[in-house]
């Protein structure tokens, strides 16, 4: 029987990854469908795809599913015809990459989850089809050189900090579930107005769209393909690219560049920075933004502490693991800034 799922150390497939010289091309896709068995569809669109060398992680539901992906270049065409065998994958609009090296995924990871996007939402409470009006690059520019125009950013905090759309409301958020209800404050008394949302790929926004006009906001309005397609087709037509400075995506890249606006400050030193990391230190692991500067003082991490804890021998920071609190035990995604914390490790009740 073939095993459906990969079982080898997700540190060896990185490295295997790292020295593949295999040209791969990134890209991503969703759609909203209703799966009578996810189960069974989850099967079967693994084997369909680990057959072809995708990587990448891809949630399913029984309202449809989302992907990101990375595929050997020269699969590409097989890839397509692969996924066009599935009726409702046929002429799916396919996100591609701005800034890709090939690195984004190491391995094909497929989960059966509860929705493809946490939200949060009742959907038998309101259509989730009668979304809002999908707008092209150009139509996007157009209507946005209204000042009276509202665009929001449906991302979350640590996405929006690198890059974003000239003149957007940026909800400080950590998650779309807890976007939702902010950004309705945000807009409310707004009915009359052109409310533009956008997201990384367009996925969030499809169904906030949707909700939004359950709500009573009938201009309501999506960037076709999120912040990858707006800036795809930005390029390939020469108009006036409003997103500034670098898209967050979440693959091993952390990022793309669709400026060369560094808006984003370095968490540790303050310097104009926008390059995301984890904590080398596993037992905090927190996402934050350091500057090259100090990744070689802090060896990667995001304090003194974390710095210290990662030199102690392996079975001293066995012993300390379980009895400190790091950056990541505290705080969400990027909600420190690691210059205002510079505690230094106490390991004095183990001496």
């Amino acid at each position: 029987m073939k095993t459906l799922h990969n079982r080898i150390n997700r540190y060896t497939l990185k490295e295997k990854i790292q020295s593949d010289k295999t040209p791969r091309v990134t890209l991503s896709f969703y759609q909203y469908y209703h799966l009578g068995n996810p189960g069974l569809f989850r099967d079967h669109i693994y084997i369909l795809l680990s057959e072809l060398g995708v990587f990448g992680r891809i949630y399913v539901s029984y309202e449809g599913i989302n992907a990101q992906i990375s595929v050997p270049e020269a699969r590409i065409e097989d890839f397509k015809n692969a996924i066009h065998t599935i009726t409702f994958l046929r002429d799916i609009r396919l996100n591609w990459a701005i800034e890709d090296n090939g690195k984004s995924f190491y391995k094909l990871i497929i989960r059966v989850r509860d929705k493809i996007v946490a939200d949060g939402l009742d959907d038998k409470s309101f259509d989730v089809t009668n979304k809002g009006i999908h707008l092209k690059a150009e139509e996007f520019n157009i209507l946005t050189d209204d000042p009276e125009t509202i665009i929001v950013d449906m991302r979350n905090h640590y996405e929006s900090e690198v890059g974003h759309f000239q003149g957007a409301i940026l909800p400080d958020v950590e998650t779309f579930r807890e976007a939702l209800p902010v950004v309705e404050q945000l807009i409310k008394g707004k009915k009359d107005k052109n409310i533009i949302m956008y997201c990384t790929g367009g996925i969030r926004c499809e169904k906030a769209s949707a909700y939004y006009k359950h709500k009573g906001y009938s201009n309501v309005y999506q960037v076709e393909g999120g912040i990858i397609e707006y800036a795809r087709r930005a390029k390939e037509l020469g108009i006036e690219n409003k997103f500034i400075g670098k898209n967050f995506v979440f693959d091993e890249r952390l990022g793309e560049k669709i400026s060369d606006h560094v808006i984003a400050k370095c968490h540790q030193c303050g310097a104009p920075c926008d390059t995301h990391v984890n904590c080398a230190n596993d037992a905090c692991h927190i996402l934050f933004i350091q500057c090259p500067a100090c990744a070689q003082t802090y060896q990667h991490t995001c304090s003194v502490k974390c710095k210290e804890y990662i030199q102690l021998p392996e079975n001293d920071r066995t012993l300390l693991k379980n009895d400190l609190e790091f950056n990541g035990t505290k705080f969400g995604k990027g909600r420190y800034k690691a210059f205002h914390k510079s505690e230094v490790l106490d390991t004095s009740h183990h001496e």
